[in-house]
C-alpha cells in the first residue's frame, strides 16, 4: 500500500492570504502567474532572476519533461547531455563570444582560460559531431537533444519564471545530408511542437520569427498568446498569416494572402525553431560521407522549448486571479481529498475517506502517487476547498454531510471543467480511471 501524502508534511510554504514574499518592490511589474506561483509555493526567490523550484514544481517539470521526452523520440529524437560551460574558443569561432555580448556570463578558471555559462549549445554540439571523422550518410538523419539548465544575463529579470537569469530549456540539434532532407526534419519537428502544446490544451499560435542571434535563414516561434507577453504579434483572422512584428515590412498592415487587415496580439514565446544550413557546420567542419565518399557539410537545425516557461505560461494563460490551472497532464497532483473538520458532526466521515484513499490507489495505481490528503482537520471543508482551488489540484473529493449515508456518497469537485458531482466510491474510481499521468 502507498504511503499517503499528507498535506501538511509536503514542503510547500504556502502565502495563500497575503501579498506574495519576493514579488518585487513597488512598481515593479508582476504577473498572475508570479503572484499565483510564490503564493503558492511552487517558486521561492534567490535572487535577480533566480528562484528555487519547490517539490510541487519539479513534479510538474518531470511530467512535463517525460511528455517532451515522448514526442522527441517519436521524431527519432536522441538524447544527451552537454557541459553548462562553453569554451570561449568555440565561441569565439562561430564569432558569437562578441556578437552575444552582456548576455553572456563569462567566466575563467585558475589557469585563466574563459568559459561562458551555455545559454544554448550549437556550437558545443557541431563540435561533438564534427569529431566523428568517419561519419557516413547512412547515420544521418541525426536528432540530438537535451533538457538541461541554461543561463542568460538577463538586464530585467522579471515575471517569475517568464524571464529568468536561470532556465530548463529543452535544445534539438539536427544533422541532415541535404537542405531538403532538413526542410524535412524542420517539418517534423515543428508538427512534434503542435501534438506537445495540443496534449497540453494550450492555444498556442505557430509564428514567422526572426533568426536573432542564433542565426540562419528560416525561423518560427510558438507563442502563447497572452497580454503580459513580451513579443508583439500579427495575425490574420482567417489563419493565413502570423507573424512576430519583428519581421514585418515598414507599413505593413494586410495579409499577403487574402489582403484582409492583420489583427495586434502579444504573446510568450514558448518554443522557437530554426533552419541553420551550414551556419555552424562550416566553422566546426562537421562533415558525413556521401555515397560516392565525398566529405559534404551537414545541414543543420535547432530547436527550443522552454520547459519552466511552458509551466509559468501554463498557469498564466489558464489560470483566474485567485486560482492556479494546470493543462490536466501536468499538475503535480491529480487529487485532493478532503476529510471532515476535526469535531463536526460528520468527523466519522474521516476513517470512510481514509479508505477510499487507499482504495482508489490499489485500483488506480498510476494516480496513488498523485493523491494529497488534506489533513489539516482543524480547518473547516470550506476553507480547504478555497485553498484546493487555488493550489489547482484538477479533482478536489470531499468527506461532506453524505459521507454518512449508506453506500458513503462523495462531493467531488472537477476543477478544469468547473463541476460538481456526488459519485459513490465506485463512481469515484470510474470517473478517475480516465485520468491520464505521463
Amino acid at each position: 500500500r502507498a504511503k499517503r501524502l499528507l498535506l501538511s508534511q509536503l514542503f510547500q510554504p504556502l502565502n495563500l492570504q497575503g501579498e506574495a514574499a519576493g514579488e518585487g518592490k513597488a512598481g515593479e511589474p508582476t504577473c498572475r502567474s508570479q503572484k499565483l506561483m510564490l503564493q503558492a509555493g511552487l517558486i521561492h526567490p534567490s535572487g535577480p532572476g533566480c528562484y528555487h523550484y519547490l517539490p510541487p514544481t519539479v513534479r510538474a517539470m518531470e511530467k512535463l519533461i517525460k511528455v517532451m521526452d515522448e514526442e522527441m523520440r517519436a521524431v527519432g529524437g536522441q538524447k544527451l547531455n552537454m557541459p553548462s560551460l562553453g569554451s570561449a574558443e568555440l565561441w569565439r569561432a562561430s564569432g558569437r563570444w562578441d556578437h552575444m555580448g552582456p548576455e553572456l556570463f563569462r567566466l575563467a578558471d585558475r589557469h585563466g582560460k574563459n568559459y561562458c555559462l551555455a545559454p544554448t549549445h550549437e556550437e558545443a554540439v557541431t563540435e561533438l559531431v564534427a569529431s566523428q571523422t568517419n561519419l557516413s550518410y547512412k547515420q544521418l538523419p541525426l536528432r540530438l537533444y537535451q533538457i538541461t539548465r541554461k543561463f542568460r544575463d538577463e538586464p530585467k529579470p522579471r515575471f517569475g519564471l517568464l524571464r529568468s537569469r536561470e532556465f530548463y530549456m529543452k535544445d534539438m540539434y539536427t544533422f541532415d545530408a541535404s537542405e531538403e532532407a532538413a526542410r524535412q526534419t524542420y517539418d517534423l519537428v515543428c508538427d512534434a511542437y503542435r501534438s506537445l502544446f495540443d496534449r497540453l490544451g494550450l492555444p498556442f499560435v505557430k509564428v514567422r520569427a526572426a533568426t536573432g542571434s542564433i542565426g540562419g535563414t528560416v525561423s518560427h516561434e510558438f507563442q502563447l498568446p497572452a497580454d503580459v507577453g513580451e513579443d508583439r504579434l500579427v495575425l490574420c483572422p482567417d489563419g493565413h498569416f502570423a507573424a512576430n512584428v519583428e519581421t514585418l515590412n515598414e507599413g505593413q498592415t494586410t495579409c499577403p494572402t487574402c489582403g484582409k487587415n492583420l489583427t495586434q496580439s502579444r504573446g510568450i514565446e514558448v518554443g522557437h525553431t530554426f533552419y541553420l544550413g551550414t551556419k555552424y557546420s562550416s566553422v566546426s567542419n562537421a562533415v558525413f560521407y556521401s555515397p560516392d565518399n565525398k566529405p559534404q557539410l551537414a545541414e543543420m537545425g535547432c530547436y527550443g522549448l522552454g520547459v519552466t516557461r511552458i509551466l509559468a505560461a501554463s498557469v498564466e494563460v489558464l489560470s483566474t486571479e485567485d486560482g492556479i490551472r494546470w493543462p490536466s497532464l501536468i499538475a503535480p497532483y491529480q487529487l485532493c481529498f478532503i476529510p471532515p473538520k476535526k469535531g463536526s458532526k460528520e468527523e466519522e466521515g474521516a476513517v470512510v475517506l481514509e479508505r477510499m484513499y487507499d482504495d482508489l490507489g490499489e485500483a488506480l495505481p498510476h494516480l496513488a502517487g498523485d493523491s494529497v490528503l488534506d489533513d489539516r482537520t482543524q480547518m473547516t471543508i470550506g476553507k480547504r476547498l478555497k485553498d484546493a482551488n487555488k493550489l489547482g489540484y484538477p479533482y478536489v473529493v470531499i468527506a461532506g454531510k453524505r459521507v454518512c449515508e449508506d453506500p458513503p456518497v462523495f462531493e467531488v469537485w472537477n476543477q478544469n471543467a468547473g463541476e460538481v458531482l456526488f459519485l459513490t466510491k465506485e463512481g469515484v474510481i470510474e470517473l478517475l480511471s480516465k485520468v491520464q499521468v505521463p
